[in-house]
């Protein structure tokens, strides 16, 4: 029996905008032999309960867009048992970097049309779940400051560029405590970082993961205090010594949970910033997620 699958594309990601690509992915489906039901994402509507739709409709849920729309839709899979289907349609695309999915739109519907699925890990906080990575401290408050920049009109590079010179300034660090494994590490941070499966550190392959099903956490995060000692470690992290440093801690778990002094904590979740409330509980789900991609990279 064929399969049904339903394109869901976000107008509003990098590249996802205009007949002319709509008419491509069509194209290429058909070159493909596959039929799709395309629907298209208008800004403002609910992409999640687009996506739920799709599920309750078809087998298989192709997100067409951003790292931020394909984890929308990797959540709605998860929750209603489908396969997912990925075209990278972003900025950045990390998600299908890291699955070796090519970048280009006829390469990741042929990837699709050979429906060789994979069971990958999924990542939680309080319930939430992410594909990528999960943060707290120094970028969501980037993130809303940079956004605030941006409503007075400036353009998006600056106003992160203006941003993060701003809160290097204020070095914003927080006290929080980290409980895993019967251990207990309290510390002040300007960041705690999570990530699903463990993220390359070297200056080559920074922000790259070899493996997304491993059924672990990786979770980084800096104890050096004052502003004159965060500048240093983020040029470390530039040029690739950031895991030589003393100040840099990490550790790889399935997981783990982060009390903070406050009742709420700002928490970004593939790029958007949610208040939740503390403790924050972070765990893997270990090949929850049923994607149609390559063979796993060596």
């Amino acid at each position: 029996m064929e399969k049904r699958v339903a394109v869901i594309l976000n107008t509003g990601a990098g590249s996802a905008n205009g007949t002319e690509l709509e008419d491509s992915i069509l194209s290429a489906f058909q070159r493909a032999g596959m039929s799709v039901d395309l629907r298209r994402i208008e800004p403002g509507e609910d992409l999640s309960a687009i996506a739920r739709q799709a599920a309750a409709e078809c087998d298989i849920i192709v997100a067409g867009g951003g790292d931020g729309t394909v984890s929308t839709a990797a959540t709605v899979a998860v929750q209603e048992g489908k396969t997912l289907g990925v075209l990278p349609l972003g900025t950045l695309n990390h998600f299908s970097k890291d699955l070796g999915i090519p970048q280009e739109i006829d390469g990741a519907i042929g990837v699709i049309a050979e429906n060789k699925i994979r069971d990958i890990d999924i990542a939680e906080v309080n319930g939430q779940f992410f594909i990528n990575n999960s943060s707290i401290g120094l970028y969501p408050r980037l993130v809303l400051t940079r956004e605030r920049r941006e409503r007075l009109g400036y353009g998006k590079w600056w106003s992160a560029v203006w941003a993060l010179t701003r809160l290097v300034r204020w070095a914003p660090f927080q006290k929080v405590k980290l409980e895993f494994e019967g251990n207990e590490l309290r510390r002040r941070v300007p960041f705690v970082f999570v990530g699903n499966n463990i993220y390359e550190m070297d200056l080559y392959n920074i922000g790259t993961r070899k493996r997304l099903d491993e059924g672990k956490l990786c979770v980084y995060l800096m104890s050096r205090s004052g502003r004159t000692g965060l500048l240093l470690l983020i040029i470390r992290s530039v040029f690739g010594g950031l895991k030589r440093s003393k100040y840099f801690e990490s550790f790889n778990v399935s997981k783990f949970s982060i009390e903070t002094r406050k009742r709420s904590t700002l928490v970004a979740i593939e790029g958007e910033v949610k208040a939740l409330e503390s403790p924050l509980e972070y765990k893997i789900q270990p090949r929850k997620l049923r994607v149609i991609a390559p063979r796993d990279k060596e």
